[in-house]
């Protein structure tokens, strides 16, 4: 082995031999369990970034763990086709390179270009994921727009559609201004902007149009524009103020549209005058007024968000009425909405009827995928009834057929799915799943695979002129499928059969109402078990925190702030940081904050740490919190242990050799230190198991650090070299037997974290143990040993490690005398205890840097004697009163260090006048009373 432990030597070749020899496929054992894991599939719009690292660590270590139970193991690979955001790449790469829109350049071409750049960006995709030491099975790769996926997605719409769960209506929508496109509530940025509350005059009028021009009510808003689709005004029903005027009109401004006063529990009398315009068109609260109070909605802006040249007026459920005069003034056609709200501005300062104008914070709704604007806007849209789905989806987690991972994110989930609402499942795209819709000149829907079905189905003649809706479908529509349609259906039940449910599915909890609740509906409403019994799409769900950026925003493609994670494997200079992540960033929208941002984490650059550096790093910030910071000194960290790994192997092969191990028989050691360092490793076992069984990643990546740096590599390494030079060969033997028998265990232990490093070393150490299988993920995964625990030798040997760390801590006082050999008494108590030190008399004196030990029976311990408690028994070092005293000056200046410190925190405290101002006059005094106990102890040291 090399000397230097360097990633790069190792990786990327052991990825290959893994996937040349097929380990990554799920052996047919028949009489082996199954065990299953669908990647969510990344986006084709871009590379990886640390996120997806970080899902894919934990996915990675669950399958490598099953694996090695001897599980029938899938890890199913796909990617996603990702409408919206693929949809925006493309088309700013056709602007660019064409200089031409969408609708010249043509959906079929358009369809052609989007297919050629996931052809393109999977191989980076790919590459990044076999780089991260991913086992994924890829002779079985999907994609959400494959003809498998297509024909599964329609089978679904129309079988939805049949059975009354999917329905068309115009109804509000979020509206991409840019995109031109509708959005859901869970694709929607609330921004807090600078704007103004406009005070409006709305004079009262009678139902017939008459004004009164000396009453009036003053409108607050910080919508002017939208005052062209106001239907009513909303008071609180107890609000003294306007009590009288529910039932009475009163007129709008320019339009002079004669409107309701209307009372309602919704209004806020504390916020502004207690009046507000209810524009059902074009706000949540106000269409749900509407809905409730049965009032039209009124329709002012086009796609673009310009001021239509006429008004389109709807009743409650869609239909178009003329209650209302449908002329638009024509000063305002045309214009957009600054463009309105300035004259708007000027028209109402000339008639008076603008009270005031107030500069305030507003909040704006903008798009999180193409970072403009959303307008509220009604629509004709698809869309799918989802009370009905949602009740057996509230049921099979209340009953824990399926478990989150933390358990908090179970009631979020119940929260979200009890108050959820039909869900808006089509997209003014071209990139995606078509709706499989057809219409006539009349309007009639037909929906079907294609259109020669549908002619036959609904016996249309030929003559008779069908169009395919224009439509695609959400892209989440084809995600909540991807448990199954991953797994080829429906065109084949076999994996079906085998694999799901699927065990976990690995997810950030972003998501959990964009994905895992919908995939929960949809595949309890899709797949059902031989007996007709609904089946869920995974047994567990494990939440994931969101890895953010130094200040504390989501690492994502959209914000421009993503790493990729070969930057952390390869590592990169300063230099290149900026130039690498700009051009990976396909997607970014804010390429001119990413110098910051990486600057402030990697202001050099680093070198690289490797694939199993970043994924032991990961796994330890697996914790049930729900944000995390990367940390370069974690990575540091991590990059020591896999260091110190190496070094240990090095240190082992060239002290052990493959004749020692023949030679050697007895695996049952009969020495203290072996057996010790058996149990802990048996213990670790146990609780590590349980830590991955819990999904405490992070947890049992403490143990396997502990375990390794602490107890292997700080004592019974140190141990080992000693025995090397001063014990028997018997000893010697037995040390290098267990030496490399537990280094082997814990090699297969910690594979599925730090896979490359362990397969390396596995393959030079398994000739020790004349072991035929190739590689170490086929190995057996330790298991505890029930037999094999002996409280009373870990008890023992955590004694001898306090009093060596007691000898330890005396010498480090003794700056000049550092090498002289001290003199440990140990008062007689226990029989095993002495029998212990007499069996290891020599290695212990070597380890504590000892002349002697000797027992007594402590009725006599000398002045110059520095005594330590170690588990309820005592033991001292006798010194010379020359060092005694060395020893106890150093402790005297220790302690007076740590008074001074603790006197300083409560002067400061005692002087500051908010405290005293605030806190009880009992806390007070208790801290007077403790700088006055703690100055007259100091004192009496000195």
């Amino acid at each position: 082995m090399k000397k230097k432990y360097n990633p790069k030597d190792i990786e990327e070749k052991l990825y290959t031999f893994w996937e040349k020899n097929g380990f990554f496929i799920p052996k047919k054992n028949i009489n082996a369990k199954n065990f299953c894991i669908v990647m969510p599939p990344p986006n084709i719009t871009g590379n990886l970034h640390i996120g997806h690292a970080f899902q894919q660590t934990i996915m990675d270590i669950l399958i490598r763990y099953h694996r090695m139970q001897g599980y029938n193991t899938l890890w199913q690979m796909g990617v996603d086709h990702a409408g919206i955001a693929t949809q925006m790449l493309v088309a700013k790469q056709i602007k660019l390179k064409y200089n031409c829109n969408l609708k010249k350049f043509g959906r079929k071409n358009f369809i052609e270009k989007c297919l050629e750049w996931k052809n393109k960006n999977d191989h980076n995709i790919f590459s990044q994921i076999k780089r991260l030491g991913s086992s994924v099975d890829w002779s079985r790769l999907r994609f959400t727009l494959d003809d498998i996926s297509q024909e599964g997605v329609r089978k679904v719409f129309i079988d939805l559609y049949n059975n009354d769960f999917i329905y068309r209506n115009k109804k509000l929508s979020y509206w991409d201004i840019k995109l031109k496109t509708v959005l859901s509530d869970l694709e929607i940025e609330h921004r807090t902007v600078k704007g103004d509350i406009w005070n409006i005059k709305y004079f009262l009028s009678d139902a017939k149009g008459k004004i009164n021009h000396n009453t009036y009510l003053v409108i607050s808003t910080t919508r002017p524009e939208t005052l062209f689709g106001d239907t009513a005004i909303a008071v609180h029903p107890k609000d003294t103020r306007y009590t009288s005027l529910v039932g009475s009109f009163v007129t709008v401004p320019i339009v002079n549209r004669i409107i309701p006063i209307i009372s309602d529990n919704f209004v806020d009398m504390n916020k502004g005058t207690g009046c507000v315009k209810i524009t059902p068109a074009h706000d949540f609260n106000d269409y749900n007024f509407a809905i409730r109070h049965k009032i039209p909605m009124i329709n002012i802006f086009t796609e673009d968000c310009k001021i239509s040249n006429t008004f389109d007026i709807y009743d409650i459920y869609g239909n178009k009425t003329n209650i209302y005069n449908t002329d638009v003034p024509v000063q305002f056609q045309g214009l957009t909405r600054s463009e309105a709200k300035k004259k708007i501005f000027s028209i109402l300062n000339q008639n008076k009827l603008l009270v005031s104008m107030i500069h305030s914070n507003i909040t704006r709704l903008y798009g999180d995928r193409s970072g403009s604007e959303v307008e509220c806007i009604l629509t004709n849209q698809w869309y799918l009834r989802t009370k009905k789905l949602s009740k057996i989806a509230i049921q099979v987690v209340q009953e824990n057929k399926i478990i989150f991972y933390p358990k908090q994110y179970k009631n979020l989930y119940l929260s979200w799915m009890h108050n959820i609402q039909d869900w808006c499942i089509s997209r003014q795209l071209w990139w995606g799943h078509r709706i499989p819709v057809w219409y006539d000149i009349l309007g009639n829907i037909y929906v079907g695979n294609n259109e020669i079905e549908i002619r036959k189905k609904y016996n249309i003649s030929n003559k008779v002129y069908l169009t395919q809706e224009s439509d695609v479908l959400d892209t989440w529509f084809s995600s909540s499928l991807w448990s199954f349609l991953s797994l080829d259906w429906p065109r084949s039940h076999k994996l079906i059969q085998l694999f799901h449910p699927t065990n976990v599915l690995v997810s950030g909890f972003d998501i959990i109402f964009f994905w895992v609740a919908r995939m929960i509906m949809m595949t309890l409403y899709c797949i059902k078990d031989d007996i007709g019994i609904p089946q869920v799409p995974f047994k567990h769900v494990y939440i994931t925190g969101l890895i953010k950026d130094i200040s504390g925003k989501k690492m994502s493609k959209s914000h421009g702030n993503v790493l990729d994670p070969l930057h952390i494997i390869d590592g990169i200079s300063g230099f290149n940081t900026l130039n690498t992540c700009v051009l990976n960033d396909a997607q970014s929208i804010n390429v001119d904050k990413i110098p910051d941002n990486f600057r402030k984490i990697f202001p050099q650059g680093f070198q690289g740490f490797g694939a199993d550096v970043l994924r032991i790093t990961l796994a330890s910030f697996s914790s049930i919190t729900r944000d995390i910071i990367l940390d370069k000194k974690q990575l540091q960290g991590y990059r020591n242990f896999c260091n110190k790994i190496w070094n240990a192997s090095r240190l082992i092969f060239l002290n052990v050799k493959l004749e020692d191990i023949i030679l050697y028989c007895d695996n049952n050691s009969l020495y203290f230190f072996n057996n010790w360092i058996s149990l802990e490793l048996n213990n670790t076992i146990k609780i590590y198991r349980t830590a991955l069984d819990s999904y405490r990643f992070d947890i049992a990546i403490n143990i396997l650090y502990d375990f390794f740096w602490n107890k292997f590599c700080n004592w019974y390494l140190e141990i080992f070299k000693l025995t090397l030079k001063m014990s028997s060969l018997q000893e010697v033997q037995s040390m290098k037997f267990t030496l490399i028998y537990i280094f082997e265990i814990f090699l297969r232990l910690s594979h599925p974290v730090i896979p490359f490093i362990t397969e390396y070393i596995w393959k030079k150490l398994k000739k020790f143990f004349n072991i035929t299988t190739k590689t170490i993920m086929l190995q057996k995964f330790p298991k505890f040993n029930i037999k094999n625990q002996s409280n009373q030798i870990i008890e023992i040997m955590q004694w001898l490690q306090k009093i060596v760390l007691f000898l330890r801590n005396i010498r480090s006082k003794l700056k000049n005398y550092r090498n002289i050999l001290f003199r440990l008494f140990i008062v007689e108590f226990d029989i095993e205890y002495k029998k212990i030190i007499f069996l290891n008399y020599n290695l212990i004196k070597k380890i504590g840097i000892l002349e002697e030990i000797n027992f007594t029976n402590g009725n006599h311990i000398p002045d110059n004697a520095i005594i330590e408690i170690i588990n309820h028994h005592t033991v001292f070092v006798v010194f010379n009163i020359k060092i005694f005293n060395l020893i106890n000056s150093e402790k005297k200046v220790y302690k007076i260090n740590k008074l001074n410190e603790k006197i300083l925190n409560l002067k400061k405290t005692l002087s500051n006048k908010k405290f005293l101002q605030n806190a009880p006059k009992k806390v007070i005094r208790a801290k007077k009373e403790k700088l006055k106990k703690l100055t007259m102890y100091k004192n009496e040291l000195l």
